[in-house]
């Protein structure tokens, strides 16, 4: 009994070790077979599918973002009170202005909604433009890694694309007419300090901002599901 004791005492840490090595040694097997999986494909199709991603991804943003109430009802995007103008915002609503503080800020979200209509062509310009050496560092990244690789390289030129449209849309909505009450009664509260915030500046950012957010979903969508990947090329990047 006391060799059959002695032998299990043997025995165990050493299965152990073996149950455990053999773990490692099937997670390696799975990376490799991972590593060979994606290899197979080219740099080429792999940035192909990454801005093919990207497309259909801003062309449904956009069309969510578009839509009635797109921007307003959508808590992930919804753009408020200029942040700046903060405390004049608190204040108005203290003295019982809070319906036209409202109404201004539905204002600029019905802006963000109507120039989100012409954002596709802009972001899918970009995306053409967009010069990706190492495809395959990005469709392994998180996944958002395509959505803000595309921010970081294009964000300053989509702006200055994408401002005059923002503008235009605040003179369709009238922003001003909801903005100058506000500012004109503000002021005339003592021992405040003037606030004028960059109204097209604010709104072309966030605007932007939400555009962005909702691209990144549908690019989550495009790698976790396979209903997402409407093309080949998705089904070929993606599927891997």
């Amino acid at each position: 009994m006391r060799s059959i004791h002695f032998v299990l005492f043997i025995l165990i840490p050493f299965l152990g070790n073996a149950q455990m090595n053999l773990q490692a040694v099937k997670e390696k097997a799975k990376k490799s077979m991972e590593v060979k999986s994606v290899s197979s494909l080219s740099n080429e199709d792999i940035v192909s599918g990454l801005k093919e991603a990207l497309k259909v991804g801003i062309e449904k943003a956009g069309s969510k973002a578009s839509s009635i109430d797109g921007f307003n009802k959508n808590e992930n995007i919804r753009i408020p009170f200029p942040h700046e103008a903060k405390r004049m915002e608190d204040k108005l609503r203290m003295i019982g202005m809070g319906a036209r503080v409202d109404s201004f800020e539905l204002a600029l979200n019905r802006a963000a909604e109507i120039a989100s209509r012409e954002a596709a062509p802009l972001f899918i310009q970009a995306i053409k433009n967009m010069s990706v050496n190492d495809g395959l560092t990005l469709l392994k990244g998180n996944d958002d890694a395509a959505t803000n690789f595309l921010k970081k390289n294009t964000s300053s030129s989509l702006y200055e694309v994408f401002k005059p449209i923002v503008e235009n849309a605040l003179r369709k909505v009238k922003v001003t007419q909801y903005w100058t009450p506000l500012a004109s009664r503000y002021n005339k509260i003592p021992l405040t300090t003037k606030v004028n915030p960059d109204l097209e500046d604010y709104t072309t950012k966030k605007a932007m901002e939400g555009l962005f957010t909702l691209l990144a979903q549908e690019e989550k969508k495009i790698r976790e599901e396979p209903a997402a990947r409407v093309s080949n090329i998705l089904q070929k990047v993606f599927s891997e």
